[in-house]
């Protein structure tokens, strides 16, 4: 029997495999990618948000992932498990397919496993910077601190 670490450490070896994914996440799985639901964001990267359909969730991120960037680097720097429940950390390099903008994102995964499959998968990124590789015009105008001004990025 694989421990819910292996079962994780299994998936993020395989994430273009959908015979894999199918044989390690559950039938009514919850796959929360990037964010619950954002529709702005969305419409930059479609798989943004909580999809509730099991593996085709996790095949549709994982096939948009690889349609729209380049992977040069996924790296994994820490990895740990209690129970159900696996942390995952570490960084990753993209370049977007459409500008040739690479960049690089921390990244953080919080996925429970019963009975040697996922039933829960949060994905977390510096979306920022992701959606950024897609950008054309400058980001826009913000002010954020009370005290400050506004400024243009």
């Amino acid at each position: 029997m694989k421990t819910s670490q292996e079962i994780i450490e299994l998936f993020l070896a395989n994430t273009t495999n959908p015979d894999v994914i199918k044989s390690v996440v559950d039938i009514n799985a919850t796959y929360i990618s990037l964010n619950f639901d954002n529709p702005e964001l969305q419409k930059i990267m479609p798989w943004a948000g909580t999809h509730r359909d099991g593996a085709k969730g996790f095949i549709d991120t994982f096939a948009g992932v690889n349609e729209f960037w380049t992977i040069q680097d996924f790296e994994v720097q820490d990895i740990f498990s209690e129970g159900d429940k696996v942390a995952v950390f570490g960084s990753f390099t993209y370049t977007s397919k459409t500008l040739n903008k690479q960049v690089n994102s921390p990244f953080s995964i919080l996925a429970k496993v019963r009975d040697e499959r996922i039933y829960h998968f949060m994905f977390m990124e510096d979306t920022f910077a992701t959606a950024g590789s897609f950008r054309l015009t400058p980001a826009g105008t913000f002010h954020s601190d009370p005290k400050g001004t506004e400024f243009g990025l």
